[in-house]
């Protein structure tokens, strides 16, 4: 039995053709993109969307769940300078506040 690791595609192609090569493609896809770290991921698939030309943020944002703001994110750290020190996967105070400061009681 194959194993199911990350995100299944919600694409046409792998829901009523999951033997396809486009669905296995996007399960690689997917498979990678679970194994690498928030910056990883968005950079991987900015990268990707960017050699896709016109409509790949928004293919790539299907296939992989990520937002089309975290690709384009991810495409701009490949060219400019990158707001997050390298030693961080976020900028300071990005994320989930802890729920001792949101809620004290």
């Amino acid at each position: 039995m194959a194993e199911r690791t990350g995100r299944v595609c919600p694409c046409e192609a792998c829901q009523e053709h999951p033997q396809s090569a486009e669905a296995r493609e996007h399960r690689k896809l997917n498979r990678v993109v679970s194994g690498l770290d928030e910056k990883q991921a968005r950079r991987v698939v900015g990268l990707l969307a960017e050699r896709e030309g016109h409509g790949g943020i928004a293919r790539l944002s299907r296939i992989t769940g990520m937002s089309r703001t975290t690709i384009l994110q991810g495409q701009r750290e490949l060219v400019g300078s990158d707001p997050t020190p390298t030693d961080r996967v976020r900028r300071p105070g990005g994320g989930r506040k802890p729920l001792e400061k949101k809620d004290r009681t």
